[in-house]
């Protein structure tokens, strides 16, 4: 397989990677102002982060990953609703480790925030290419 081919193939997957790296910075580093120097409970800061990164990502994979073909105000506004409402189920994943691992158990905030992180952007690029941006 040559350069060409893997760049076909991998195409979505690799701008996905850095804007979900991207996002991911943006969830933490808010969740950890909100945390720590605002010393917000965990959930509240939680919650703040994941919108933040949430609207960020819309706008990074609309434009910059999938390519959206949605043009009018209908289109755009039906797109980012599913958009929100995958990213809600997959937030509630975010949410339950932060409450269970942080709240009941008492680990480490900061790691786990990472590491639900990781599995939650596993969870949203399958959602957005198989439900959001599919190409009609």
């Amino acid at each position: 397989m040559n350069i060409k081919q893997l760049h076909e193939k991998y195409k979505d997957v690799i701008p996905y990677l850095f804007f979900g790296v991207c996002t991911t910075l943006v969830n933490v580093i808010v969740y950890w102002i909100a945390a720590h120097p605002l010393g917000m409970a965990v959930m509240p800061g939680t919650i703040i982060a994941w919108f933040l990164a949430v609207l960020f990502a819309y706008v990074t994979n609309r434009k910059w990953v999938f390519h959206s073909e949605a043009n009018d105000r209908k289109e755009i506004g039906k797109e980012m609703l599913s958009f929100f409402a995958c990213r809600l189920a997959t937030g509630i994943v975010d949410w339950l480790c932060m409450f269970l691992f942080v709240d009941v158990l008492g680990w480490n905030d900061m790691v786990i925030k990472v590491a639900a992180n990781v599995l939650v952007i596993i969870l949203n690029y399958i959602a957005s290419k198989l439900v959001i941006f599919r190409k009609k």
